[in-house]
């Protein structure tokens, strides 16, 4: 009898697995956007003759970035979160033919992440679209749109006037990628300081200084969320990560914060993948500035396997802050002063690396 009723249970409790697992996974697909069209026409909008690009999704509207690789270029990169090509994918090489000699390739990583890459017979400026979003219009039949606009009357907007002094190393932008967030708090220090608050914290100062000198910057967050999504894995949210750099980057810097079981621990310290001569040149760089501006002890520029060097194919370096574990370092990374300091020390060994006076712009 006890043997029949433990039976009955195991049986019972894998059933209520499955179900579970089936909910989850069906609750996890559901979050997920699907591309139902591209398209490409000229219409008129503001009173502008434009060359329209339209996006048509499944669900609402999602987060998605518009980036012109080079000042003056006749390519778009759209990225689109927890977004799936859906039949789009089925198509010859995933690209398709538009309008005209236009064509637009479509990129999916296994995150669920999706790029389009739009080759125009138009060269256009970084200023001379506009990118939107329009709901979903059921009188036209028409789903929930990503839309770009580009001004035909003006293609190149911004060429002459930052021909010669815009920001042209390696065409690429910098990318600061704030360590954890959202579902991911980190590592805690001793008075419940988290590591995902401070490197966003810093992160944001970083872009603020470098926007101000002229530089692109591309944010792998700004607020607290998950790159990817909550619940996905390490690996899945690293990705996510790596995929918010485009592969014309300049570089790619990732701000973490050290733990330890001994609160004694402290120090600083930088690090670069293995082999890249590029990514240790750019550790010693920050290693030196953060020295000079955050004055804590030194541990050195280290080699080390992380995913976010390994997969990043621009120089990369992730710097450890401070032991947050350390009660006095948790202090400073948590006072908004000192995260200025490590802002400007970061900000400093990027000009350096790149070339530029620490003290100047990136158009001087």
């Amino acid at each position: 009898m006890v043997r029949q009723l433990t039976k009955i249970f195991t049986l019972i409790t894998l059933f209520a697995l499955t179900v579970l697992i089936s909910t989850s996974t069906a609750q996890a697909e559901s979050k997920l956007n699907e591309l139902q069209y591209i398209k490409t026409y000229e219409t008129t909008a503001d009173g502008k003759s434009v060359f329209r690009i339209e996006i048509g999704l499944k669900r609402d509207t999602i987060d998605y970035s518009v980036k012109i690789p080079t000042s003056v270029s006749s390519m778009i990169l759209i990225d689109l979160d927890n977004t799936i090509p859906g039949k789009l994918s089925r198509k010859k090489n995933n690209s398709i033919e538009l309008s005209g000699a236009e064509t637009v390739s479509i990129n999916e990583v296994k995150i669920n992440y999706t790029r389009l890459q739009f080759n125009l017979t138009t060269t256009i400026g970084n200023n001379s679209y506009k990118a939107y979003t329009l709901p979903a219009n059921r009188k036209d039949k028409k789903p929930n749109r990503i839309v770009i606009d580009i001004d035909k009357t003006n293609p190149f907007k911004d060429f002459e006037s930052s021909q010669g002094d815009s920001y042209q190393v390696g065409e690429g932008s910098i990318v600061i990628d704030a360590g954890h967030g959202g579902s991911d708090s980190g590592a805690v220090g001793y008075n419940g300081v988290t590591e995902k608050e401070v490197t966003l914290a810093v992160a944001k100062k970083v872009q603020r200084m470098l926007t101000d000198s002229g530089a692109e910057v591309i944010m792998t967050r700004t607020t607290d969320r998950d790159v990817a999504w909550a619940g996905a894995s390490n690996g899945q949210e690293l990705q996510a990560r790596v995929d918010k750099s485009p592969s014309n980057a300049a570089l790619f810097i990732s701000i973490h914060c050290n733990a330890f079981s001994n609160p004694s621990t402290h120090g600083m310290e930088t690090y670069y993948y293995w082999g890249s001569a590029e990514g240790e040149r750019l550790a010693r760089i920050l290693n030196e500035e953060l020295v000079n501006f955050g004055g804590l002890a030194n541990r050195g520029v280290k080699g080390a396997n992380f995913y976010v060097l390994k997969h990043t194919s621009v120089p990369a370096s992730l710097i450890e802050l401070a032991f947050i574990t350390n009660p006095v370092e948790e202090n400073l990374l948590s006072d908004n002063d000192y995260q200025e300091q490590l802002a400007l020390a970061i900000t400093r060994a990027i000009k350096r690396y790149l070339g530029i006076n620490p003290n100047g712009n990136f158009n001087d």
